[in-house]
């Protein structure tokens, strides 16, 4: 999942509208035969919103991005090769270095 860009917002509010934009997210260009289909540009409070909306989303699935686990193929041959022991010690760093953040 990458960070939210104003691009972002302005798609989820506006699915069906056209629109060019910069490697920023600002809109360069609008599409002017889509907004004649009935569907408007957003406001620039609008798109805010919708922006810190899409953050707040992104910065709520830190804790899951962060605690990355060996894939589970990777944890199986573990356990096979090595033993349930040393794949409890492979978890529990991962655990370690990002603890679940108190409610």
């Amino acid at each position: 999942m990458l960070k939210p860009k104003r691009v972002d917002a302005i798609t989820e509010l506006s699915p069906k509208t056209g629109f060019s934009s910069d490697n920023d997210g600002n809109v360069i260009e609008w599409d002017i035969s889509s907004t004649k289909s009935g569907f408007s540009q957003p406001t620039e409070e609008a798109i805010q919103a919708k922006l810190t909306e899409l953050q707040a989303e992104y910065d709520a699935k830190k804790y899951q991005r962060d605690r990355l686990y060996p894939p589970i193929g990777d944890q199986l041959d573990e356990i096979y090769h090595k033993g349930i022991d040393e794949w409890k010690k492979t978890i529990k760093k991962v655990k370690d270095a990002h603890p679940k953040p108190s409610e």
